[in-house]
């Protein structure tokens, strides 16, 4: 087990600013920070349960069953299918599928070395998919670059932080390389991972000189907390100083346990917020496990929370669809 990281070796605290600030913009990040000011943005929904849909063979995941990210490079077609489902609802930007496109993730596969390799055939899948239907719409679409938390925790020496953070950095590389138009760092669990995923995505945005929203969107379990006990707003008083560009919630929960927090991000954030629920508490059911949230029930709360949080980002999580997307568009 690694020994937990001593304030020696951390990375200080960035002056705050936005992670972008200093480098070259692109009119597509451009265009997404001004849609972010002026209106709410729709996002996609789940990915993983759509995959697994289409049933990939052992062959399609290089005998490396449950990767989705293999999917990137043997399927693309599959992958490109889920984005095309979301974006033909009327979404305006979809993640890439590289939730666990990290160190931690990959090497439970014993592929860490491919981080940058599958990060950005995740991004150009989705790039190309989104650049379709900017085309033959006349409507830009944007590709978030998805950042996931991987299985080990720094906090609890799982992992060494700059191991951690250099391979977030990579992991950035391949989804700008890829041509994401936004960084989304999504479902942390633990605030020293995610600072991890935040500095490594903004050496990233150094290194390429190039400069893209950076969204940072933390789980709070049941108990109210993260996984690891940190209240909303400690994972506010310690990210906001980081320079991302907005602050949310994803997953974990459906919208009803979200609101709470919700609205303390709303009277306390100084930067916009975006909230990605799952559809409802899942229930087991001998068909495995179900989500009770109704597409117009996932509607309604969206609209909801925009119009008292002031979200300017919003999607769905676990268990949703392109219906669902459907009835928030």
């Amino acid at each position: 087990m690694a020994a937990s990281p001593t304030p020696h070796d951390l990375d200080p605290t960035p002056t705050a600013g936005p992670a972008s600030a200093g480098r070259s913009k692109t009119p597509r990040a451009d265009a997404l920070r001004e849609a972010l000011a002026s209106r709410v943005v729709v996002a996609d929904g789940a990915m993983g349960t759509m995959l697994q849909a289409a049933d990939p063979s052992l062959e399609d995941f290089q005998q490396l069953e449950g990767c989705n990210e293999v999917l990137n490079v043997t399927r693309p077609d599959i992958v490109a299918s889920v984005h095309e489902a979301y974006l033909a609802v009327g979404v305006d930007c979809v993640e890439t599928n590289t939730f666990g496109a990290n160190h931690a993730a990959l090497a439970e596969y014993d592929i860490a070395d491919r981080v940058e390799e599958l990060s950005e055939a995740g991004a150009r899948v989705a790039r190309e998919v989104a650049d379709t239907f900017t085309r033959d719409t006349g409507r830009q679409r944007w590709v978030l670059g998805a950042m996931g938390p991987g299985t080990k925790l720094p906090t609890l020496g799982h992992v060494e932080y700059r191991t951690l953070r250099d391979a977030y950095q990579r992991n950035a590389e391949g989804l700008l390389a890829g041509g994401a138009d936004a960084l989304l760092v999504e479902t942390t669990q633990d605030l020293l991972q995610t600072k991890a995923a935040v500095l490594g995505a903004r050496r990233a945005l150094e290194a390429a000189g190039l400069s893209v929203p950076v969204i940072c969107s933390v789980t709070v379990e049941t108990t109210g907390t993260m996984l690891l006990g940190s209240e909303i707003g400690a994972a506010l008083t310690a990210l906001e100083p980081l320079g991302v560009d907005m602050i949310g919630l994803n997953c974990a929960t459906g919208p009803a346990e979200m609101s709470e927090h919700l609205r303390y991000l709303a009277r306390h954030s100084r930067i916009p917020l975006s909230c990605m629920p799952n559809a409802g508490l899942p229930e087991l059911t001998a068909d495995g496990a179900r989500y009770p949230l109704t597409p117009g029930e996932l509607a309604d709360a969206q609209e909801s929370f925009v119009a008292e949080y002031g979200l300017s980002l919003v999607g769905g999580c676990c268990g949703t669809t392109p219906e669902h997307l459907r009835q928030v568009v």
